[in-house]
């Protein structure tokens, strides 16, 4: 196995080609205060899958691709209104 993070998160763009902007959330406790924190962070992905808005994908760290592309979807989890694993592509 390698190194690279994976991250899961919901399609929230793909109006652009081959990009896909994917929305990422975490939530944990505060290590001080014990309130729970959610977190929400927004990446551009590279898509080669096809992966639409609402789909369940899981994104792998890369190479910068461009300017502020960074990482790839490997694996559309789940479709928009589907349950289950749909796609698997080849891990960049």
């Amino acid at each position: 196995m390698n190194t690279r993070r994976r991250m899961t998160g919901v399609v929230k763009s793909d109006k652009m080609q081959k990009t896909v902007v994917v929305e990422i959330t975490r939530t944990y406790r505060h290590p001080l205060y014990g309130k729970v924190v959610h977190e929400m962070k927004r990446v551009k992905a590279h898509d080669e899958l096809g992966a639409a808005v609402g789909d369940e994908v899981e994104v792998v760290e890369s190479r910068p691709l461009s300017h502020d592309k960074t990482w790839v979807v490997a694996t559309i989890l789940k479709r928009a209104g589907e349950a289950g694993v749909v796609e698997k592509g080849d891990q960049a």
